[in-house]
């Protein structure tokens, strides 16, 4: 299952983009084995100012057609690493082909993209900087392939 991650604004160089190539790059190293991945950041900017309906519509044209809709937002259901070491697997067991985890911008997602998705994942009651949320989702990508393959990163 292909790992799309869809997202507002450009991660430039530095610590974030440092953390987030590392982790992705580990799991797409661990995923392989599992049939999850390769794993690919799509970026978006509205360099036209027309706010979260302009990002929707841009972020629409990055998700691949039938991907599963994963958004992160602040609303959305909050999991444990295993439980969403779970979605994970059990998005890949159904034949799902794409998975894409939709990132908005500083003021978050419109509400139609909202609507549309499959399922939304929160990382808390906390908001985090739309950048950081890169970061940690490419964490739990790789924590999430390394519990489905019985490695010893996750320790409960």
């Amino acid at each position: 299952m292909r790992v799309h991650i869809c997202a507002v604004g450009r991660l430039r160089k530095g610590p974030e983009r440092d953390l987030y190539d590392d982790y992705l790059t580990r799991f797409d190293r661990t995923g392989r084995a599992l049939a999850l991945g390769p794993a690919q950041l799509i970026e978006v900017e509205d360099k036209k100012g027309g706010g979260m309906p302009a990002e929707a519509a841009l972020l629409e044209r990055a998700i691949p057609n039938g991907a599963l809709i994963c958004i992160m937002d602040e609303r959305g259901r909050v999991q444990s690493s295993p439980e969403f070491a779970q979605s994970l697997g059990g998005w890949r067991d159904q034949g799902r082909q794409d998975v894409a985890f939709v990132i908005g911008g500083a003021d978050g997602l419109d509400p139609a993209l909202r609507d549309r998705a499959d399922a939304a994942l929160s990382f808390g009651k906390m908001v985090w900087p739309h950048m950081l949320v890169r970061v940690m989702l490419a964490e739990q990508l790789y924590r999430a392939a390394s519990i489905l393959a019985g490695g010893p990163y996750h320790r409960v």
